[in-house]
């Protein structure tokens, strides 16, 4: 029997990207994992019902007014206890600190809503990325997942998929046009991507 990487996703608002990973679970395009946890860095967040609504255990793990330190420990304590092979953010706005994405090397999946290396760094993320595409007037933007290392948007590519500039887009506009036909698409391709090289080079936590 496939033994299949078990995925958990770690979000902030939303989980608008969440969705499009449980949906695509649920459509069989993700035969080499299997999302069986959903952390949010705020408890109150949306993406947390979407998850139970699917099924899949989530919790908070509450970033606000906590060190850092204390922070990712709860995080790290979560994840271990649910045997965790590959992380995936998807939406999830805390910068997590080098010694953390160590523990983790190649399973730390991450989705940036333009085509890097434009447009990405500190302080652009969400409706930012693509106010900034329009004000420079550029003609394609699109998305990109890749992994994290120690540098933020940093990492290797692992998919890019473009997405034309409309004339009138708002930001508002253009965020959703790039959801819709580059992120939901990207994100559960790449996860399968990552758990099926773990799954078939052994790689995977609870073997």
């Amino acid at each position: 029997m496939l033994k299949r990487a078990r995925i958990a996703v770690l979000v902030s608002g939303g989980g608008t990207n969440l969705e499009a990973l449980l949906n695509a679970q649920e459509r069989g395009e993700l035969p080499h994992g299997e999302i069986v946890l959903v952390l949010s860095s705020a408890a109150g967040a949306y993406a947390l019902e979407r998850a139970k609504n699917h099924g899949v255990p989530a919790a908070a793990a509450v970033r606000k007014g906590r060190p850092q330190a204390d922070f990712e420990a709860d995080l790290e304590e979560k994840l271990r206890a649910a045997e965790i092979d590959v992380i995936v953010l998807a939406g999830f706005l805390s910068i997590l600190s080098p010694a953390f994405v160590a523990r983790w090397p190649d399973r730390i999946l991450n989705i940036h809503p333009s085509l890097i290396p434009a447009f990405c760094g500190q302080g652009y993320y969400g409706l930012k990325v693509h106010e900034e595409a329009l004000k420079r007037g550029v003609k394609v933007t699109g998305a990109t997942v890749h992994l994290v290392n120690e540098i933020p948007d940093g990492g290797r590519i692992l998919l890019q998929k473009a997405v034309e500039v409309l004339p009138g887009d708002t930001p508002e506009v253009l965020q959703r046009r790039v959801m819709e036909q580059a992120e939901w698409i990207l994100l559960p391709r790449a996860a399968e991507l990552v758990c099926a090289q773990l799954a078939e080079n052994g790689g995977l936590n609870h073997e």
